[in-house]
Parts: structure tokens; C-alpha cells; sequence
């Protein structure tokens, strides 16, 4: 279908301003501009407790921040990583994000600012993901959660991660999550799938900048082979926890998503899989412009639900 007409509106807005691609600053000025940027996402909900805290990780301490929303727990959990394409992007440009699910899933969110690239390669952002999600689970109960209710999930690099996280803790037959919420996922290292080369330019991520992150994560070409970076590339995705994958039509990275919603259901994974036409990529977090984001948020919050109660 065409491009959304707040999509549109706002594309045109963000051709008036002339900042530059991504993938031509240095990744301490892409953090930057990225960071001023989370301001256009409007005023942040008010939830009822936040805490600031770092937790032991594989190569020194993570920093995360916890959402508490309002009422009694114990408090089902969403672990979040954030997108940024594992170079930028962090807890505070996410924090209206996190704080929008924990009211909307009435769950408690767990915000993780994992190692960033080039500085550290993969698989730097995946082991703290992995170490996050276990500390979630190992001491839920000392936050006023239930470890029997933890979900996992993230959008762009962050859907990555949480893909990997439920790989990683399937093969190492640790925790489980009840679901995996995987929000137009990085899943594969092809950057020549047709909705790469359809909407390689002008749709917000670009093809270019795409080639660039990878190029920021990993150490060698070869990893991009490994399931734990590209998901897709899984001989078996059977075992992992049920899953919600969202993608937008004008989006380079629609089609992997799609491809690993496929996969994930022919390996006997329950999956729903919601493409959001007219929309691109990074729409979910802006629901103070668009229409459709505010029903894909309320996608996620209804999946986590679902996933707690028949937990």
C-alpha cells in the first residue's frame, strides 16, 4: 500500500532538516544526534517507580533501569533491549518506550544498556543480554517479581538480541522466557533480501547505514554467520519460547523478520507475525506521530499479556 500519511508528513520533515546519514559520523556523534532525538517522542509516561542500578556482567557491570507500574506484585517482567543497530541508542533514548509498556502490559520492564560497537564487538551486546536476562531471572524475587513470568524482547538491534538471548538460553538449557517479543528484528547478515533493495533509500534506515552497523559489530565477516548474530541462520529454532514479531512494510529489514516469524512457525514455535504496512523502520516508538504505532504498542502489551497469564 502507499506510504502512511504521517509517515509521509514526517519523512518530508525530516528531509527539511539535512542532517546527515548516520553511517557518515563517527558513532560518538550518531549517539549524539540520536540522543537529542528522544525528545520528539513526547513526555514520558508516569509510572509508578524507576530505579537506576548496574548489575555483574561478563566483562564488568551492566547498567539498567527498572520500570515498576502501578499496583501489587509480584510484578510479571519484560526485559528490553534497545535498537540503535548495537552502536547507538541506550536506556534514555528508550525510556518513553519502556515506560509506555510497563502501563500498557501493567508489567514490570527491565531496560538493559548493553556494551555498544565498534569499541565492543560482537559478541559483547549478546553476553550481556544473555547475563541480564539470567540476573532478571535469578533474582526476580528479590524485586518484587515472577520469575515465572519473564519475557523478553527489543526493537531493531534489540530485537536481535532477544532473538539470540532465547537461542542462547535454549542451548545452554537455562532459563525460559514466555515470550519473545521481536519488534522489526535484525536476524540475518544479507543485506541483498528484496526489501533491502526496495527501500534501501528514504525510509529512515537506510541500506548504507545498515552495512555500516554490521560493519561496526562484528569482529569478522565469518560471525556474521553465527546464530547468536544472525538468528536466521539457526540449523533448529525449535524449543524457543513463543513469539511476536512485528515489521513495517517500508522497512529494509521486513523481510528477515517475516522469514524468521516463518521459520520459528515451521519449527513448531507459536508465532504471530503483524506487518504494519505504510509503515517504516523505527515507527513503533514514536506513538506521539503516528496512529498505527500506538496499535502496534498495544500488540505488544496484549502479547505479554497473554504470555503471563498462561504462564
Amino acid at each position: 500500500m502507499p506510504i502512511d500519511p504521517q509517515v509521509r508528513a514526517f519523512l518530508d520533515e525530516l528531509d527539511k532538516l539535512g542532517l546527515p546519514p548516520l553511517h557518515e559520523l563517527p558513532p560518538s556523534k550518531a549517539r549524539a544526534m540520536t540522543a537529542a532525538d528522544a525528545d520528539a517522542f513526547g513526555p514520558p509516561e508516569r509510572v509508578a517507580e524507576t530505579h537506576d542500578r548496574t548489575i555483574p556482567g561478563p566483562n564488568g557491570e551492566i547498567p539498567i533501569r527498572i520500570y515498576v507500574p502501578d499496583g501489587d506484585g509480584p510484578f510479571p517482567v519484560f526485559v528490553y533491549f534497545h535498537g540503535g543497530g548495537w552502536v547507538i541508542g541506550s536506556i534514555a533514548t528508550h525510556d518513553s518506550t519502556c515506560r509506555q509498556i510497563a502501563n500498557a502490559a501493567g508489567s514490570m520492564v527491565v531496560s538493559v544498556d548493553y556494551r555498544l560497537a565498534p569499541e565492543h564487538k560482537y559478541p559483547a551486546a549478546a553476553d550481556d543480554a544473555y547475563a541480564a536476562t539470567e540476573w532478571v531471572f535469578n533474582r526476580a524475587e528479590h524485586l518484587g517479581a515472577d520469575p515465572r513470568r519473564v519475557a523478553v524482547g527489543g526493537d531493531s538491534a534489540g530485537g536481535n538480541l532477544a532473538a539470540a538471548v532465547c537461542l542462547m538460553a535454549r542451548d545452554r538449557a537455562s532459563f525460559r522466557p514466555v515470550l519473545q517479543a521481536l519488534i522489526y528484528p535484525i536476524v540475518d547478515y544479507n543485506l541483498n533480501t528484496p526489501s533491502y533493495l526496495e527501500n534501501a533509500e528514504g525510509y529512515v534506515l537506510t541500506r548504507a547505514t545498515m552495512e555500516w552497523f554490521w560493519e561496526c559489530y562484528l569482529e569478522r565477516e565469518e560471525d556474521g554467520s553465527n546464530p547468536y548474530a544472525s538468528p536466521l541462520r539457526a540449523e533448529d529454532l525449535s524449543g524457543l519460547p513463543a513469539a511476536l514479531v512485528i515489521t513495517a512494510e517500508y522497512d529494509p529489514l521486513r523481510d528477515e523478520g517475516e522469514a524468521y516469524a516463518a521459520r520459528l512457525r515451521d519449527a513448531g514455535v507459536p508465532v504471530t507475525q503483524t506487518r504494519y504496512d505504510g509503515m517504516v523502520h523505527a515507527f513503533f516508538r514514536r506513538t506521539a506521530l503516528f496512529d498505527k504505532a500506538k496499535v502496534a504498542m498495544q500488540e505488544v502489551a496484549d502479547a505479554l499479556k497473554r504470555a503471563f497469564v498462561s504462564a
